[in-house]
């Protein structure tokens, strides 16, 4: 198994406030947050980013995608809106080489999406 920082937490090796789980994925609340909810959802199987998605990873990232939602809906961040994001590389933010969703809500977000 692999050792970064997200394969730790999914092991228990590392605490964090989980907000979900089932046999597939984990979601926990991020340590540097930018937002009043800021949530990190990860397979938990090591997928290192986007780029490494195969075919047979198609039902696991909708279910991500549904488990999001159920979230969204838990923090009653659905009915005014949130922000997904996923970023990919060095170029693109991606800090962790495991592939993860930011679930980004609760305050009215900006437009800037870069710096």
């Amino acid at each position: 198994m692999e050792d970064c920082i997200f394969c730790k937490i999914i092991r228990k090796e590392i605490p964090s406030s989980i907000v979900y789980e089932d046999e597939e994925i984990i979601a926990f609340k991020d340590v540097n947050p930018v937002a009043p909810i800021h949530i990190l959802v990860i397979p938990k199987r090591h997928i290192e980013s986007v780029v490494e998605i195969k075919e047979e990873d198609e039902l696991l990232v909708g279910k991500i995608y549904t488990v999001i939602n159920k979230i969204a809906k838990q923090e009653n961040i659905d009915k005014n809106g949130f922000r997904v994001i996923v970023n990919c590389g060095k170029d693109g933010g991606q800090e962790v080489k495991h592939l993860h969703f930011h679930l980004i809500g609760g305050k009215k977000l900006g437009t800037k999406i870069c710096e």
